[in-house]
C-alpha cells in the first residue's frame, strides 16, 4: 500500500471497509451506499480522537501528522509521500514539508474526508 494510501486508510478506517460488503449488493443499491459512508468523515474529529493528538501538531505538520496515524515520518517516507502526490523535487525543507501537509489534506478532502479549509490552503 502507498505512503497516501495508509494514511488515508488510519483516517477512513471503518467507513471504507464498511462500504465493501455492500458492494455485493445490486449494483443499483451498492454505489450511492458506498459513496455515502466515505463522504462523511469528519477528518478533524477522526485525528482529534487519536490517543496522543493533543500532543501533536498534525493540524500543519506533516511529520506530526504520520506519526499520529502511525507511519514512519522518516525523511525517505515524506519524499515517497512528496512523489506519490505528484512533488518530484521534494527536499525536506520546511516549506516542502507545509505544502506536502497541505497536499495530503487536500487529497483527503478530495477522497472524502471533510477538511477544513485552512488545513487545504
Amino acid at each position: 500500500m502507498s505512503i497516501f494510501g495508509k494514511i488515508k486508510s488510519a483516517i477512513f478506517g471503518g467507513e471504507a471497509k464498511a462500504a465493501e460488503p455492500e458492494a455485493a449488493a445490486p449494483a443499483a443499491e451498492a454505489a450511492p451506499a458506498a459513496r455515502a459512508a466515505i463522504t462523511e468523515v469528519d477528518v478533524t474529529a477522526r485525528l482529534n480522537s487519536i490517543p496522543g493528538s493533543d500532543k501533536l501538531n498534525w493540524q500543519s505538520s506533516i511529520v506530526d501528522l504520520m506519526k499520529l496515524v502511525q507511519i514512519d515520518a522518516s525523511y525517505e517516507n515524506r519524499k515517497a509521500l512528496a512523489q506519490e502526490l505528484g512533488n518530484a523535487s521534494y527536499s525536506g525543507s520546511a516549506e516542502d514539508n507545509i505544502a506536502l501537509h497541505k497536499r495530503v489534506m487536500s487529497e483527503i478532502a478530495a477522497n472524502g474526508g471533510i477538511v477544513p479549509a485552512e488545513l487545504k490552503d
